[in-house]
């Protein structure tokens, strides 16, 4: 693939090495570090003229220093005259901030991140799963929002033996489109648990609509962050009559108390997908599951480069 270069920023090298290793290119050269008063700087370290450029930075770990990091990255390449920067942005920073709640002074976080990617100078935004789907609307630029579900789909085929008996359950009303496009495409039930909350990352009372008496209940959802919610709804699943719980995540972000409640619930599995790195996580319990995701990624770009249509993405595996 000539006139393309793929840089990785500090958050997840590993997902960038999978992608290159998949399209048979190598990392670009770059050098990332802090000056003693916590400054970031980055010196890209060949040559970006004309080319093609793709910077893959997930928003994780320290989410702030990294989103900074790729803004800078992306500067960096275009004003060394790159002919096209793409950033890949497997978990989307500051997703949850997409709209005012009903106390009217709280900002929309995640407007300001489009904002202040495209101010730096990127050209187009690759990125898996958003919170939510309107987010592509507060860019001015192209943006590909990939879905995890293909391979999702895949992964309950393969090691769910029960799987015709299932249901597909929503931990809460907002992920209800989410989980009846798996059910469809599965010919399964779903289900839905509506929450109500108090308030931020604390839920107060769980009401399931739907039947999941005998079966097994697969929880989906594009994101779990403490993971109080999923574990609710696995105690309400296993009262309400569910004989195993299995829990799909996207973006697997695990802070908090998130391990400690996912070892004392009653999951056989958590799968989550390799957007965030999971290492450290999977050492603490193993009940963590990682589908890796890099091909969808590595194919996304390869077409994006190519001109190609990416749409084949949205219903099918790469091979």
């Amino acid at each position: 693939m000539p006139n393309i270069k793929i840089f990785s920023g500090s958050s997840h090298p590993d997902l960038s090495q999978k992608i290159v290793d998949r399209l048979g290119l190598e990392l670009g050269k770059v050098v990332t570090k802090k000056f003693s008063n916590q400054e970031t700087c980055v010196e890209i370290g060949e040559s970006v003229r004309g080319e093609d450029v793709y910077i893959v930075q997930s928003g994780c770990g320290e989410i702030n220093d990294n989103l900074m990091e790729l803004l800078i990255m992306i500067n960096a390449c275009k004003i060394a005259s790159a002919s096209r920067v793409t950033a890949v942005i497997p978990c989307f920073p500051y997703a949850r901030q997409d709209k005012k709640d009903k106390k009217s002074r709280s900002p929309i976080s995640a407007k300001l991140v489009a904002n202040m990617l495209s101010v730096s100078g990127a050209d187009h935004i690759i990125t898996m799963d958003l919170h939510a789907c309107q987010i592509q609307g507060f860019f001015d630029i192209p943006v590909d929002n990939l879905c995890a579900e293909p391979v999702v789909l895949k992964w309950i085929k393969e090691n769910i033996g029960e799987w015709k008996n299932c249901t597909i359950v929503s931990p809460d009303a907002g992920g209800a489109k989410r989980v009846t496009s798996i059910a469809d495409w599965l010919n399964v039930d779903f289900a839905l648990i509506h929450k109500e909350r108090k308030k931020a990352n604390e839920v107060d009372r769980m009401v399931l609509v739907g039947d999941v008496k005998d079966r097994v209940a697969i929880l989906v959802d594009d994101m779990a962050d403490t993971c109080g919610t999923i574990c609710h709804a696995a105690d309400k699943l296993i009262s309400a009559g569910a004989t195993k719980v299995y829990a799909i995540l996207t973006h697997g972000i695990f802070s908090g108390p998130a391990i400690s409640r996912i070892n004392n619930a009653c999951f056989e599995a958590v799968v989550v997908t390799n957007t965030i790195p999971q290492e450290e996580k999977m050492k603490h319990c193993s009940k963590i599951q990682v589908i890796d995701i890099s091909m969808i990624l590595a194919e996304a770009i390869r077409r994006t480069h190519n001109g190609e249509s990416v749409s084949y993405l949205f219903s099918h595996v790469p091979l």
